[in-house]
């Protein structure tokens, strides 16, 4: 019997161990985490020849309050652009944060409905005008390589 116990103190030593290197490790975790989330994200510097993207969006197939992006075309997009990114603002009600989203560009103009989530229309009552900045940004995330912006009512009239 007094084997067994010994067995498993000597068990339980090593799950001590174990379990307290598991903490240092989720700590340092938890750590690295907030310290990019304070820090922010990656501010991106404008290409010296930035271009100007032609950008349209319809609201036809966006439900009132959906999440679901709507379709967007996409024009003029400079070569070494590795994602778009984009971001809408309710041109109304400015301080409201609708967000946006980003998705990878692979050399089509047209990007599909419902590409990324986001804070969508829903006006409280009328019509308000929105907007959507999008960038083109190169493959190491840290150049923005084109920037343009549509703007559209919704609902729509």
């Amino acid at each position: 019997m007094a084997q067994l116990l010994h067995g498993s103190d000597s068990f339980s030593g090593v799950a001590q161990k174990t379990s307290r290197r598991a903490c240092r490790n989720v700590f340092g975790a938890v750590i690295a985490i907030f310290s990019l989330s304070a820090t922010g994200c990656v501010t991106l510097k404008d290409a010296p020849n930035m271009a100007t993207l032609d950008v349209s969006f319809e609201w036809s197939a966006t439900d009132r309050c959906s999440s679901k992006s709507p379709s967007f075309d996409v024009r003029n997009v400079p070569s070494g652009t590795k994602t778009l990114e984009f971001r809408m603002v309710d041109l109304d009600v400015p301080g409201f944060n609708h967000g946006g989203g980003s998705v990878q560009y692979f050399g089509a103009a047209q990007v599909t409905a419902g590409a990324f989530q986001y804070v969508g229309p829903c006006p409280p009552s009328g019509s308000h005008r929105y907007e959507f900045t999008v960038i083109a940004i190169n493959e190491s995330g840290d150049t923005a390589l084109g920037r343009g912006k549509a703007m559209r009512v919704f609902p729509p009239r």
